[in-house]
């Protein structure tokens, strides 16, 4: 089956059309601009691609999310968080974050966080839309993640590490944060059993783009994002 080309005026097509295999390929080309991306995370769509790629789309079914009440964090990982082995913040090194997720991974060749997807995400910070989540060990940066959010909706996009249980204990500390505004659910997009293991799991794309049409309706919190000085009490 064939997925069509986007033109920069075109809308996308709907998700229904996506195909199965590779699971969710919904279309290619359009461009990266913000207001591009914005449409499609409301749709439940994202860019996904890499250097020798078109712009291509996804809108897998199922989908992988975490849901906030269903956090798991065990108790290896909860004695790290509270040793202060890392200090988290939000919203101060995008860039670097976004640096550090399109590092070169061993399971992976290449990278899909291209300079373009870098160009147009800074964008969409400077709008108030992508945030970051930092963890910082002895002042060096040593994992993080970044995502978007609409509403009370967040897209998580990606993570790294540089240290063991950095991007974790990131991702724990903002989603304890996001519980606190409201957010009910983070979407993951692809299943990982790295994601699995801190509670994530597949739920059918209808039921994801329901949770995300009435999520994304709610108003937002402005940027920049800061943690809450008594988070550390409910990890």
């Amino acid at each position: 089956m064939m997925i069509p080309w986007l033109e920069l005026e075109d809308p996308f097509p709907p998700v229904e059309r996506a195909l199965r295999d590779p699971n969710g390929l919904l279309a290619a080309g359009g461009d990266l601009s913000a207001a591009r991306l914005l449409d499609a995370y409301a749709g439940g769509i994202f860019p996904w691609f890499g250097d020798d790629d078109p712009l291509l789309w996804w809108s897998p079914d199922p989908r992988m999310v975490l849901l906030a009440r269903e956090l798991h964090v065990s108790r290896s990982l909860r004695r790290v968080i509270r040793s202060g082995r890392f200090a988290i913040t939000l919203d101060t090194a995008f860039a670097d974050v976004m640096a550090g997720c399109s590092e070169p991974r061993a399971d992976h060749d290449g990278t899909w966080i291209t300079a373009e997807m870098k160009v147009a995400y800074r964008e969409l910070e400077a709008l108030g839309y992508a945030h970051s989540v930092e963890a910082w060990s002895g002042g060096e940066l040593v994992g993080g993640l970044y995502g978007v959010a609409l509403g009370r909706m967040f897209y998580g996009e990606s993570m790294f590490s540089r240290q063991r249980d950095a991007s974790k204990a990131a991702l724990v500390y903002l989603v304890r944060q996001l519980e606190r505004w409201g957010f009910e659910m983070v979407d993951c997009q692809m299943s990982t059993s790295h994601l699995a293991s801190l509670g994530a799991h597949d739920i059918p794309r209808a039921e994801f783009l329901k949770a995300v049409q009435r999520l994304t309706r709610l108003p937002g919190v402005p940027s920049p994002w800061v943690l809450d000085a008594d988070l550390m009490e409910t990890l």
